[in-house]
């Protein structure tokens, strides 16, 4: 590079200059689709900035929108917890449940008619979930959906996304913009870049949304940069140092305004007859649409309503997902397998003419069990029509039996499980078959080790399912306790394995002791314990000891736990086997903080419901969180009428404001903390 030049305050000012202009002319381009200058000229323009650029590099920042060709390539993606969380959508498969969210609604807002309540629809697109924070107008990170709590930093390539403005335009916008959207590939793009790998010799793509993915989610930013990946804004998180419209149409046209790509197709609605005209006129013109989607979204247009209605599990109420009937294909059966799953049921499984539905090839689906086979009467050789619905297993619709071949035989469950060739058995009144062999079945026991260690149980990073499958085919380990025991030797001695990469595997093994109850009880794999049992299990006991010895009646007064589940877990702890993995557990040093306090009756905050805004000096909101739940409290997310106590840290959002204007009592960090002791 040759050696810059004195800068001038002419230079400085005409690099500014351009990029502004730059920026505008991406906006008219991208944002609103009416571009007003010709291809040549803008190119003109943003060679000229690449010029001074050159010349002058100490001019360069990194919101300049020459700044998108890629960085260096990352080792690995950092974590981005989200300040909000991500929270996904329930889904409805008919105008029935549509027409039952409405009337749900509707109760809660105290309408009469759900016909009365104005929503916003808009298409539901077929991408990679994705938040970009803006500070003073300034693109400074984006952040994968993750696990909805916490995401992949993927800040330097969604950098190279054109359709994502560096730096917004216009005026009024928070300090802090947090801007929730979708990254996605057109058809035209997708179509494009697999031509194009096509003639590198290089692999292709599925669809479009395991196109955008894949691109999103390299580690080289120049890769991304290559690909034609793109944006809509659909929503928001965190906001400081400003207000939104109260309304999420209007806010949506705010986004516009500050150079936020929006999906043009967004209307604005009233009453569910409104939403499902919408709908049906996007239904007919699905084909038409320059990107794939698998339904259609509404959302309460009001943002205090949304506020109001707030959120159920992991999903608010105030929106739900309209999925399109499930996508339909014709093949023929060549094989039907059986599966051993972690819990032990076996499953049987359609090995299929490969078949292309909704862009994906379809190889194999599932029959479910013996009750089902024999409802479809399907047998090896017959033509079936499969479907598939977004991302769920293909299944077997029916039999075309017009095409049945001659001397067919109906499929029987085998009376020896597959893997370990232990009896198998089904329960009066269950539709499952299990194997008998517990952990001691190969099948089994894999899976047992990579729930185990999966993201939201143990969160062992790098012991994955390729690893945990030759750990115990070589007899290295027999269950999930043994791998605490692994030395760097055995670990280095696998394939793909080296010095390096075996001791980011013991490093990794050895963060993981450090965990909670909660994750541990639900890292065991106990039958019909998920996440949200195993958290009731934790708080209501706190200790494992009292979980282990409690017996039906006991497990029955924990909320979302009747006498089957109850069953379930006497059962697991009773095996002898599962009592010596525990202990190897422990004695590997797997620990936890003690729960603070199980759950009281007695307590006073038993029952009472506390929303938390704004910064905490003294813990995090998580902690806090955790604290009034062991109480007996519960924890929501939005302010109504049936708040009791709004707890309010450092820079407090509209949360806030909404709890004066009702006349809930306000909490200080100092008030919670003497109310807690």
């Amino acid at each position: 590079m040759p050696a810059s030049k004195a800068v001038t305050q002419a230079i400085v000012e005409r690099v500014n200059d351009l990029r502004q202009q730059v920026n505008y002319h991406n906006y008219r381009y991208y944002v609103l689709d009416n571009p007003e200058i010709p291809d040549a000229e803008f190119d003109k323009l943003f060679r000229e900035l690449q010029a001074l650029e050159h010349q002058f590099p100490e001019l360069i920042t990194s919101d300049s929108p020459t700044q998108r060709v890629g960085a260096a390539p990352l080792k690995e993606f950092g974590e981005v917890r989200h300040a909000i969380p991500m929270l996904s959508l329930a889904n409805a498969f008919s105008e029935e449940e549509v027409q039952g969210f409405g009337k749900r609604i509707a109760d809660m807002l105290k309408h009469k008619d759900p016909d009365h309540i104005e929503f916003t629809a808009e298409p539901k697109l077929d991408g990679l979930a994705i938040s970009l924070r803006y500070e003073k107008g300034r693109f400074t990170q984006a952040a994968t959906r993750g696990d909805g709590e916490t995401g992949e930093d993927v800040t330097q390539n969604v950098r190279t996304i054109h359709s994502v403005p560096l730096q917004l335009v216009g005026k009024g916008y928070p300090d802090v913009l947090e801007v929730r959207g979708e990254v996605f590939m057109s058809r035209e793009g997708f179509y494009a870049l697999n031509k194009k790998q096509q003639q590198l010799g290089a692999k292709t793509f599925a669809n479009p949304r395991n196109a955008a993915a894949g691109s999103l989610r390299q580690l080289d930013s120049a890769i991304t940069a290559s690909r034609p990946l793109e944006f809509f804004g659909y929503g928001f998180g965190e906001i400081k140092g400003g207000k939104l419209a109260p309304h999420q149409s209007e806010i949506l046209e705010q986004f516009k305004s500050w150079g936020i790509r929006v999906c043009p197709e967004v209307k604005k609605v009233r009453g569910i007859k409104g939403c499902l005209h919408y709908y049906a006129n996007i239904s007919e013109r699905r084909e038409q649409l320059d990107y794939e989607i698998d339904g259609v979204v509404y959302k309460v247009n009001a943002i205090a309503q949304q506020e109001e209605l707030g959120f159920v599990s992991r999903a608010p109420r105030w929106a739900i997902a309209h999925k399109f009937p499930a996508q339909e294909a014709l093949t023929t059966i060549k094989a039907i397998d059986v599966q051993v799953g972690r819990t032990g049921i076996l499953t049987p499984v359609a090995r299929l003419e490969p078949v292309e539905v909704g862009g994906v090839t379809v190889t194999n689906a599932t029959l479910h069990n013996q009750d089902e086979i024999e409802r479809l009467d399907v047998r090896v050789g017959d033509t079936v029509i499969i479907y598939r619905a977004g991302d769920v297993i293909p299944k077997v619709a029916s039999v075309v039996k017009e095409r049945r071949p001659r001397h067919t035989t109906l499929f029987k469950m085998p009376d020896k499980c597959p893997e370990c060739g232990s009896d198998v058995e089904r329960v009066e009144g269950e539709a499952a078959t299990r194997c008998t062999g517990g952990l001691a079945c190969p099948a089994q026991r894999k899976n047992t080790i990579k729930h185990f260690n999966s993201r939201r149980a143990m969160d062992i990073e790098g012991v994955g399912d390729k690893l945990v499958d030759q750990l115990v085919d070589k007899g290295l380990i027999e269950d999930a306790a043994d791998q605490y025991t692994l030395t760097r030797e055995q670990l280095a001695g696998l394939e793909r394995m080296a010095e390096k990469s075996a001791g980011n595997v013991l490093h990794a093994l050895e963060k993981s002791k450090k965990t909670t109850l909660a994750r541990f009880i639900y890292a065991l794999g106990i039958r019909d314990v998920g996440e949200a049992t195993a958290l009731n299990l934790a708080q209501h006991f706190g200790d494992l000891d009292a979980i282990m010895e409690a017996n039906e009646e006991a497990l029955q007064q924990v909320p979302d736990i009747g006498p089957i589940v109850a069953a379930h877990i006497v059962s697991f702890f009773k095996q002898k086997h599962n009592q010596q993995v525990i202990k190897k557990l422990l004695k590997a040093g797997v620990h936890w903080p003690q729960v603070s306090q199980p759950i009281r009756s007695e307590s006073k905050l038993a029952g009472k419901t506390f929303v938390i805004t704004g910064a905490l000096a003294t813990m995090k909101r998580d902690e806090l969180k955790d604290k009034l739940i062991a109480l007996g409290a519960k924890v929501s997310g939005s302010v109504s009428k049936n708040t009791d106590y709004v707890v309010v840290g450092a820079e407090p959002g509209s949360k806030f404001d909404k709890a004066q204007k009702l006349g809930i009592e306000i909490l200080d960090e100092d008030g919670i903390l003497r109310l807690i002791k």
